[in-house]
């Protein structure tokens, strides 16, 4: 909506929450609308998406205790929510993309199913995950550290203790640098429910970045689907390029089998030493491989293309049904390797990975609890 002044949204606003609505959309183009207190007097909301609001509940609201769906784009949670805990015992799907004052956005939602938060620079994580049903988790800082305005003290360890039962886990280069756990090798528990890790916007030549993924890997006995999502090495300072390199030829860089691991995919590929030692890592320790995707950089020649394929080739398997897919990055103009981002909740190529990424997660939570969202 375009409007020079929100005095006739409010009166709308005033006229569907007498109306039992169960499903409201209030896509805003304008300046912050702030959300009229009858709008929290829609007790019988099934699905709410928001864009572009500020956020303050009356002193008295306890909760939406139908809402099953929430999306959150650019919205204001003021800073005088007093502490209030929102009641969402019906919740099972939550996004958030670009939101402001998250930290007081403290909601108790013990049946959610899917978590995706993006962008979101002062969330307080471990606040949003009340639920032991969570099965699919995307979390992308989509900037460095330095640029929020606070952290939890936390890491992948206690992060996956909130939610045992995860199935899809996806997170950005920015939270590996952050949250990985100590350099430790295992978690006290191993996460036995994850079948799917997707990772975007980092770099095998980032030491935090590799001790991230590996992390990941060595905690998850029965991961089943890995997909990586790099950015170019000249983002990044190249003096890690050595100490990564050495960690990845140590003996005891991977220790353990990748016994459920059938599938992977990675690009865009620049054929550097960190990330072909990675490939040959990966492949000298999936017995069980069966897909094995990998899309070069498009800034490369053919040359360099053809000699990253040809260095590939010659790499150990532990899979003999292992089937290796090299793709021209001219030939994938949707991104066969995903990743893609597209609308999700309104906006253009700037949330979560993608359509992709929602499919792939409500497909899980189906499967796991015969759930359809």
């Amino acid at each position: 909506m375009f409007l020079d002044s929100f005095q006739e949204v409010d009166q709308w606003m005033l006229f569907v929450s007498t109306k039992g609505v169960e499903d409201l959309t209030v896509a805003n183009s304008n300046q912050l609308y702030q959300l009229p207190s009858c709008v929290f007097s829609c007790l019988k909301l099934r699905k709410l998406q928001l864009t572009n609001c500020i956020f303050k509940p009356p002193l008295l609201f306890e909760g939406f205790l139908y809402l099953e769906r929430l999306a959150l784009k650019n919205i204001d949670f003021t800073t005088d929510l007093g502490g209030t805990v929102i009641n969402l015992p019906q919740l099972k799907w939550l996004t958030m993309h670009s939101c402001t004052n998250v930290y007081n956005f403290k909601i108790k939602a013990t049946k959610l199913l899917t978590l995706v938060v993006t962008d979101c620079c002062d969330v307080m994580l471990l606040e949003l995950l009340h639920s032991q049903r969570l099965a699919c988790v995307c979390t992308l800082l989509q900037k460095p550290v330095k640029d929020f305005v606070r952290l939890e003290r936390m890491n992948l360890a206690l992060l996956f203790t909130k939610m045992p039962q995860v199935q899809f886990f996806s997170v950005d280069g920015h939270f590996l640098k952050v949250f990985i756990a100590e350099k430790g090798k295992r978690f006290p528990h191993a996460v036995n429910s994850l079948r799917r890790i997707w990772l975007k916007g980092l770099s095998l030549g980032d030491l935090d970045h590799l001790h991230g993924v590996l992390c990941l890997l060595r905690n998850s006995p029965n991961l089943e689907e890995l997909r990586m999502k790099h950015i170019h090495m000249s983002e990044l300072r190249h003096h890690g390029v050595e100490a990564t390199s050495n960690h990845l030829e140590s003996p005891d860089c991977l220790d353990q089998t990748l016994n459920g691991l059938g599938t992977v995919e990675l690009s865009p590929l620049q054929g550097s030493k960190p990330e072909l030692l990675f490939l040959k890592l990966l492949l000298a320790h999936s017995p069980s491989l069966e897909k094995f995707t990998i899309q070069s950089d498009g800034t490369l020649d053919a040359n360099k293309r053809f000699n990253i394929a040809k260095d590939v080739m010659r790499f150990p398997r532990a899979s003999s049904k292992a089937d290796l897919i090299y793709l021209d990055p001219k030939s994938c103009k949707n991104d066969a390797c995903g990743f893609t981002l597209r609308k999700l909740v309104g906006g253009s190529e700037v949330l979560y990975f993608g359509y992709t990424i929602l499919q792939e997660s409500l497909k899980v939570v189906h499967s796991l609890f015969g759930v359809k969202l």
